[in-house]
């Protein structure tokens, strides 16, 4: 009987997608076709980029999170002593605060093909000590090419699914990567813009000389031409033509050929890109005093709603047991983001308060006031029920009755 030795499995990584990291290990960079580089530290450089995943990220962590227990009929009640909540309010770890955690890990989302992940560290009792988001590149995932199952190894360590956060995007690709063209462009219009105002705003021309010159001395007069005309210092300087020399300006028109045009459109390139309404990337030539707060619940619903489901549900899948994850849910607070003025949430309280909806304590809570004695009841505090009226009515017969009885101190005899 003849024995095989079963030989381990091979893992082989997928050359079809390189990563930004894959191709500078090689010494490549990948560039749009305008011929610029665009790697997610140079993209980040383009003030709509950065912006737009600044918005994001930094509206996702400044929302307020929380643990919430899931009921049996379906509510939630709000958790306030999980052991999971100090990490996502107060410190992930002993070097990274709460809020810059959630960041970072949605920065990663944005930037990164492969996500953002963070490592959950447990204790021998399973209770999670805590959340360590590594550097780019340092937690390698690999995935199944039929189920798509990733498998996760730190520093060549294999670690299980269940101890990774891991915040993917949609398509499995980073919207700065998707947008590579256009961010490219932006950069090639920048660049573009910082040569001609690095020469003065002056476009370009000739110096011609009728009698005619060698070879070196075109070199020599064009030196000297650059050397005193040319330059943020030089703008502005006389110039001095020698031996009937003439200089003729090309004709170049930055407005001509839309240049201002074409820088704008990029702005709405990379909004479109990260889903992020123009004006929150201050591009207000649209934008009004009263739409401000549309647009920001148009932000919630078609920008941040879809992120805070996937951050959610990252640190919902890593953070809780398979039993806690059937009874508890992390949830961030939207109502930070669709707070109307005082006014308004004033007439909308009252307004709920009077059909009975919610009971006075409950819309307190949501102006951020302490409950008070009596404010659970759901009654209408804009009327008055037969059984006040009455109470009201004995209450004038006693006073009046004992004003009438009270002898007057000037007269006593008049009782």
């Amino acid at each position: 009987m003849k024995l095989f030795r079963r030989k381990p499995p091979v893992e082989e990584k997928s050359l079809a997608e390189p990563s930004d990291d894959l191709y500078s290990l090689f010494g490549l960079v990948p560039s749009s076709a305008t011929g610029t580089p665009v790697t997610a530290e140079v993209a980040l450089r383009v003030p709509a980029v950065g912006s737009a995943i600044r918005v994001i990220s930094e509206a996702v962590a400044t929302l307020d999170i929380g643990v919430k227990r899931i009921q049996a009929d379906g509510t939630e009640i709000a958790t306030p002593d999980h052991p999971v909540l100090p990490l996502l309010r107060d410190q992930a770890n002993d070097w990274t605060d709460a809020f810059s955690f959630i960041r970072d890990l949605v920065i990663d989302a944005l930037s990164d093909d492969r996500g953002g992940m963070a490592y959950v560290n447990r204790v021998g009792d399973g209770r999670v000590a805590e959340i360590i988001r590594y550097r780019q590149g340092m937690i390698d995932v690999q995935f199944d090419t039929v189920t798509g199952e990733p498998r996760y190894k730190i520093n060549g360590r294999a670690v299980p699914a269940s101890d990774v956060v891991h915040l993917r995007s949609p398509f499995g690709r980073a919207p700065l990567s998707l947008a590579r063209e256009a961010i490219g462009v932006a950069m090639a219009l920048d660049r573009h813009a910082a040569k001609l105002f690095g020469r003065g705003a002056r476009p370009s021309g000739a110096l011609s000389f009728p009698k005619g010159m060698g070879e070196e001395s075109v070199k020599k007069a064009r030196a000297a031409w650059r050397a005193t005309h040319e330059g943020e210092d030089a703008s502005g300087q006389t110039a001095i033509l020698f031996d009937g020399a003439e200089f003729t300006p090309f004709t170049f028109s930055s407005t001509d050929s839309q240049f201002l045009e074409n820088r704008k459109f990029q702005i709405l390139e990379v909004a479109r890109a990260f889903r992020v309404p123009p004006p929150m990337l201050y591009d207000l030539e649209r934008a009004t005093w009263s739409n401000g707060e549309q647009q920001g619940r148009e932000f919630l619903s078609y920008t941040l709603e879809a992120w805070l489901r996937a951050v959610e549900g990252a640190l919902r899948r890593a953070l809780f047991t398979p039993e806690e994850r059937a009874t508890h849910a992390i949830r961030f607070d939207r109502d930070d983001l669709t707070r109307a003025d005082l006014s308004t949430r004033s007439t909308v309280i009252n307004s709920l308060v009077a059909s009975r909806v919610i009971n006075p304590n409950e819309g307190r809570a949501w102006l951020g006031l302490t409950p008070y004695a009596g404010g659970d009841e759901f009654a209408n505090p804009n009327i008055t029920t037969p059984d006040a009226r009455n109470s009201a009515s004995v209450d004038g017969e006693e006073g009046a009755l004992n004003v009438e009885e009270t002898p007057d101190e000037e007269n006593p005899d008049a009782a």
